[in-house]
Formats: structure tokens, C-alpha cells, sequence
């Protein structure tokens, strides 16, 4: 399985979003730190869903990476969120 489905299906399995986009953007990275061949290691997250109603921007996003888990964010360089309730 991908970095992006894992994220995907980690993500869609926690928050049920109506909203859901993974976006890998390593190729945009290629030369800089943390880029990785083959891409997978930079990503941008666009989630809607309701349990992010009335949260921080830092308690959505930790959220967000408690969901991935240690072990899927340690294989991601670079991870921004658009995090919000529908």
C-alpha cells in the first residue's frame, strides 16, 4: 500500500470526512531536504469533517497526527494541512 492510501484510509477510518484530499507534492521537492525517490515523502492534506468542530488549529492538527501515527509520519518529510468542520 502507498504512503497516500495509508494516509487516506487512516484518516477516512478516524474522521469519516466529507472532504478528503491527499495530494503528494514531492515531485515539487525533487533536490531540496527530505526528498525521496520515487516521491511519497511531501504531502498536503485538504480534510472537512465534523469532529474537527470547535477545535484549535493546533488541537486539528494534532489530531490529524495522532491518527497517521509515529510510524506513518516518521516516513513523511513534509505533511501541511488544510484541516477544518464542514
Amino acid at each position: 500500500m502507498s504512503r497516500t492510501e495509508e494516509i487516506r484510509n487512516a484518516l477516512q477510518h478516524v474522521f469519516h470526512p466529507t472532504q478528503l484530499d491527499v495530494i503528494d507534492e514531492s515531485e515539487q521537492h525533487r533536490g531540496h531536504a527530505g526528498y525521496q525517490e520515487g516521491g511519497e515523502s511531501h504531502f498536503h492534506v485538504v480534510i472537512r469533517a465534523e469532529a474537527f468542530s470547535g477545535q484549535s488549529r493546533i488541537a486539528r492538527h494534532r489530531s490529524i497526527h495522532s491518527a497517521l501515527g509515529a510510524a506513518l509520519i516518521a516516513k513523511i518529510h513534509a505533511l501541511s494541512l488544510d484541516v477544518d468542520a464542514p
